[in-house]
This record gives C-alpha cells, sequence and structure tokens, in this order.
C-alpha cells in the first residue's frame, strides 16, 4: 500500500493525521487523496479546488516526479509509492 506524507504546517489542519503512518489502497492519486479525505475529512478540500484539480499552490509528488495530471490527477501510485503533498514556495 502507498504511504502519503505531508508537510507538518497540515496537521495544525488536520490533527487526525498527526503521529501515524499513512498507508491507503494503490490507484490513481484523485482516489488517494479521497483516501485520505476520509481519514481526515476535509483534506479534499484544502488541496483540490471547485473543480476537483489540485488547488495552484499545492503541490503532490509520487516518489520523486511531480504529478503531472493536475487537473483530474490520474497519475498512477503503485503499492509501494511514497505521495509527497506539500506547498508551493511562491511570491516575489
Amino acid at each position: 500500500m502507498p504511504t502519503v506524507k505531508m508537510t507538518t504546517h497540515l496537521f495544525r489542519f488536520f490533527p487526525a493525521l498527526e503521529n501515524r503512518e499513512l498507508t491507503v489502497p494503490a490507484g490513481s492519486v484523485a482516489e488517494v487523496v479521497r483516501a485520505v479525505d476520509v481519514l481526515a475529512p476535509g483534506f479534499s478540500d484544502y488541496v483540490l479546488d471547485e473543480r476537483g484539480a489540485l488547488r495552484r499552490h499545492v503541490n503532490l509528488c509520487v516518489n520523486d516526479a511531480m504529478v503531472v495530471d493536475r487537473k483530474t490527477l490520474s497519475d498512477r501510485v503503485g503499492d509501494d509509492a511514497t505521495v509527497y503533498v506539500f506547498q508551493a514556495l511562491s511570491g516575489g
């Protein structure tokens, strides 16, 4: 089962995810996000916009590769993968 890791600031909004190993069923990135949302309701609203696309300032990586399909999240997540969720750094 894939593992999901995220930056610690997200635990402020989703304390149910803190201090636990997050494993979810393999599938698409969209399915992984939905599985995390079951564990911490509201998680998908935080990382996805109203159309279900990845928010502009959120990044997801599967292992060492950035998610390519930011609109439908169809990138595949294998059984031994690690999905990383983190805020994008931007500004001027």
